[in-house]
């Protein structure tokens, strides 16, 4: 089975639990904080390497307290690291808002050295992305990045699946190299201006994207599941519950690293799509992002009875 190669950022996630968030120039209480590893791409890679898939991430960090947090967490999940060390600036961090009655999630990503991934970055790994399986990446860290190593996954002849979050302006030129891309509903709407509140909408989001260039497109859709959409058929997905919902921060990158296991191990698209649902579904039942991503034992279990 040939790796999944991720490029992204890390940052440490530094979550305040509150029953809202303040007003501009208002001090509140907060209920409870936590810090601990965060940034799509470092979740999206934790997720993949804890459901069975030999991952490699791409990033950069300072050299500070905040690296080593990173270098623990993907030591414990079997992540194989390609880092380039930037000390001339920080490794990044992150605000995350956590209501305490929805568990819903405001954020604000400072991602410091990470910022500074460059084309050149991407490719000193050119040999690393030629080599996998399927390719992840999102637009945290500077697109020209992110763009650039797409049209090597592409060029080798890799699966390639763009996580369009944060949401931000994308060229058709880039949409069509993206065999799969995955956004959530706000996303979706970003990108396409059709407001996603039901299936449907989400069907009519993807098929805009599909026409500027996308292979195909999977909109995750949170409590409804995800709806997914190619060429030929769109398929909704239905949630797929492990339990309480206790917070949402790092369902979509459980989602996307899960998913990207399933792909490339030879699943049917339809299954891997219900594979990142299940992945996603036990990660909501526990609190933190890549501490809340469940083992590949765990994903089969909840497949196995839903």
């Amino acid at each position: 089975m040939k790796p999944i190669v991720i490029l992204g950022i890390f940052v440490a996630d530094t979550a305040y639990r509150a029953t809202r968030q303040p007003k501009i120039g208002e001090t509140i209480l907060g209920l409870s904080f936590v810090l601990g590893p965060g940034g799509k791409g470092s979740n999206q890679s934790v997720a993949a390497a804890m459901a069975g898939g030999r991952t490699h991430f791409i990033t950069r960090l300072g050299r500070d307290a905040f690296a080593d947090i990173a270098r623990a967490t993907w030591a414990k999940a079997g992540v194989i690291p390609e880092v380039t060390e930037d000390p001339e600036s920080y490794t990044g961090a992150a605000y995350i808002f956590l209501e305490e009655a929805t568990g819903n999630n405001a954020i604000i990503v400072a991602p410091g050295a990470a910022a500074r991934i460059s084309v050149a970055d991407v490719e000193g790994k050119r040999a690393l992305i030629e080599s996998a399986g399927v390719f992840i990446t999102q637009l945290e860290q500077p697109i020209p990045a992110a763009h650039r190593a797409l049209e090597i996954a592409r060029a080798a002849g890799v699966t390639t699946i763009l996580n369009p979050a944060p949401a931000a302006a994308l060229t058709d030129a880039m949409l069509g190299l993206c065999d799969y891309i995955t956004p959530n509903e706000s996303e979706a709407e970003t990108l396409t201006e059709i407001p996603v509140v039901t299936v449907g909408d989400a069907e009519c989001a993807a098929g805009a994207l599909m026409a500027r260039g996308a292979g195909a497109v999977i909109v995750t859709l949170g409590a409804n599941g995800a709806l997914y959409r190619d060429r030929t058929r769109s398929v909704h997905v239905p949630v797929i519950s492990a339990g309480p919902v206790v917070e949402t921060t790092g369902a979509g990158d459980a989602f996307n690293g899960g998913f990207a296991v399933a792909l490339s191990e030879g699943r049917d698209v339809i299954d891997a799509v219900r594979f990142g649902c299940a992945t996603a579904g036990i990660s909501v039942t526990r609190p933190g992002t890549a501490p809340a991503m469940p083992a590949r034992a765990e994903i089969d279990a909840l497949l196995a009875k839903s």
